[in-house]
């Protein structure tokens, strides 16, 4: 982890919130360095549907966690975790302030809060995953008759990892709860200090979300995918504006309908952004304003009255 003097500004929120632009200006004007929490984004050639920071923002800010595998490898949180906490501690070594940016809730709290992943097997997994889900749940309710209270059960991914962490680790998913680490988890104790800032355009959101498609297509979005079709792993190819786009690749869905696709999924993605955010009493949330000379001051005035000693440039 990053020496705990390091200074850390998280800018989080809901897809196309306008988080990177504010999270860009900050780290400009601090001399700061970008660590992305961006789950898609650590793909390379997966640049206009993830909305990537563009060659010029990069050349500009030193950017962390992008372009990190190839997409058709599976990358996992806890890959990331340890990629990026090494990143963070280069950047604490350098005496620079970081500006953590994203909207993937699960891997901002992988680099800030004490999570600990399991470890995983491709062999365990595979043959968990090939059991029927009423199988699955048995097995595990069979192992431990409480795991209900803390696995969806409804969900057969969350059921399979269950089964593999209890065929690798042992314990149960009740043990696990039980642990002093997870309950510093749940009440949001973090290792590492940093001031948090929420941006949540309201009820703006869905237009801004539409242009952003309509961008993405005039860029060149059906063009990218086309180009990946074949190359896309497991996690690459759920992408949100991948996985609707791939059809239109395939011939058997229009652009039009690709669009339409990708607008329903991208807003699905962006309530769940802001129920897991919205959990975090950490975040303080900016009252949203279409200006972003003025969401930058209010940002400021935010972090000044935290006390962390940001440089007087910020």
């Amino acid at each position: 982890m990053p020496h705990h003097s390091s200074r850390i500004i998280a800018v989080l929120g809901p897809t196309a919130s306008g988080k990177s632009d504010l999270g860009m200006e900050l780290a400009r004007r601090s001399g700061g360095e970008i660590v992305s929490v961006d789950s898609m984004q650590v793909y390379r050639g997966m640049d206009i549907g993830t909305a990537k920071p563009s060659p010029a923002d990069q050349a500009e800010v030193r950017h962390h966690m992008i372009d990190v595998v190839d997409p058709d490898e599976d990358y996992a949180v806890a890959e990331f975790q340890r990629t990026g906490r090494v990143a963070m501690t280069a950047i604490a070594a350098r005496e620079r302030p970081m500006v953590i940016v994203g909207g993937s809730g699960l891997y901002f709290r992988s680099l800030v809060d004490p999570l600990r992943f399991p470890t995983s097997d491709p062999a365990v997994r595979a043959a968990v995953e090939i059991m029927s889900p009423t199988e699955a749940v048995a097995e595990l309710l069979d192992i431990d008759p409480g795991a209900g209270d803390h696995v969806d059960l409804a969900n057969p991914r969350r059921v399979s990892r269950a089964l593999e962490i209890v065929r690798l680790e042992g314990g149960t998913p009740t043990e696990r709860a039980a642990d002093p680490q997870f309950e510093r988890v749940r009440n949001y104790q973090p290792e590492v200090p940093f001031a948090a800032i929420g941006v949540d355009p309201g009820d703006t959101l869905g237009g801004r979300v539409e242009r952003r498609i309509d961008q993405m297509l005039r860029a060149g979005l059906v063009e990218e995918v086309a180009g990946l079709a074949g190359r896309l792993g497991r996690t690459a190819s759920s992408a949100v504006g991948y996985r609707q786009m791939l059809p239109v690749v395939a011939g058997t869905r229009t652009v039009r309908e690709g669009r339409e696709a990708t607008v329903r999924a991208t807003m699905g993605l962006a309530r769940k952004q802001r129920t897991y955010f919205g959990r975090d009493p950490r975040i303080r949330w900016l009252a949203w304003h279409s200006d972003p000379a003025v969401r930058y001051a209010a940002a400021r005035r935010v972090l000044k009255k935290t006390g962390m000693g940001w440089p007087a440039t910020l």
